[in-house]
């Protein structure tokens, strides 16, 4: 772990971290990090020896130019940085590709650096792959350490059991250590799994802001996820076997979906309407 600098006193520091790979289908969770680190200026703090978690010949470092002149190797990392909200209150992000080995003390190392920086609560973020209709809203399941959590949220608890990813593997260390943990997962439609995947990122997006109660600048994400949504349909309309297969999945989704549920999803997006235009 590269030696913590220039980190001031934080206030009521919250993690949010996604990690590359098996947990992060179309990338709509490590998207939410990598906006979150333009948006919020984010400083970068930290990183993990690579060494000690990564098989190279299966995770491999990148060469990439510099300055249009010289080569650098970048290694497959996790890295922390620290960003300061406007009302306050502090945020550090943890962007990282899914370890290859090691993970017990992979998890250790972070939620080490967790409790050095005082940390209370973590937001994990995740997507999957699912039988779900791109046309529809993006379904975000949840769980969390305490209970209660996920129901204000406002999101389907997560009744998944089978093999687990890092994911999983941090939350249960998270919560051994008495940190407030809640992970939340999109479902990326399993036909258009490609990254990027803007709508899923959006709405992953979304729920952090429920978390932490703040209102984040969403940039070119909502244009960006209609682009991504009018281009799946374009393909679906040249394969009438798509095409059929989405129609099936719309009607699924539809026959589940309670009218009162409906309601409760348009008025808090109304609600973040009025924040947004309270707050820009």
């Amino acid at each position: 772990m590269v030696e913590l600098e220039s980190v001031p006193e934080l206030v009521d520091p919250v993690v949010v971290a996604a990690f590359e790979g098996w947990n992060d289908a179309g990338e709509a969770a490590s998207g939410v990090i990598g906006h979150l680190e333009s948006i919020w200026d984010a400083v970068p703090i930290a990183e993990l020896d690579p060494e000690d978690y990564y098989d190279f010949q299966v995770t491999r470092p990148l060469i990439e130019m510099v300055d249009g002149e010289s080569r650098g190797i970048t290694w497959p990392t996790t890295r922390v940085s620290w960003a300061r909200l406007p009302s306050g209150r502090d945020v550090i992000l943890v962007h990282g590709i899914e370890p290859n080995m090691r993970w017990r003390s992979f998890c250790r190392e972070l939620v080490g650096l967790m409790l050095e920086l005082e940390v209370k609560s973590v937001v994990l973020l995740g997507a999957l792959l699912a039988d779900a209709p791109h046309t529809r809203p993006v379904p975000v399941t949840g769980a969390a350490s305490e209970a209660g959590l996920v129901t204000t949220l406002h999101v389907e608890p997560a009744r998944y059991e089978g093999p687990t990813g890092i994911l999983g593997v941090l939350q249960d260390a998270c919560a051994k250590a008495d940190l407030k943990t809640v992970s939340l997962w999109a479902a990326v439609p399993h036909y258009v799994a490609s990254p990027p995947s803007p709508k899923a990122t959006l709405a992953l997006l979304r729920r952090v802001e429920d978390v932490l109660d703040v209102t984040v600048p969403l940039g070119e994400l909502p244009e960006e996820a209609r682009a991504w949504e009018n281009g799946v349909n374009e393909l679906a309309e040249e394969d009438s076997e798509v095409a059929e297969y989405v129609r099936s999945l719309e009607e699924q989704k539809d026959a589940l979906e309670l009218p009162e549920a409906s309601g409760d999803a348009i008025a808090r997006e109304f609600e973040r309407y009025l924040r947004r235009r309270e707050t820009g």
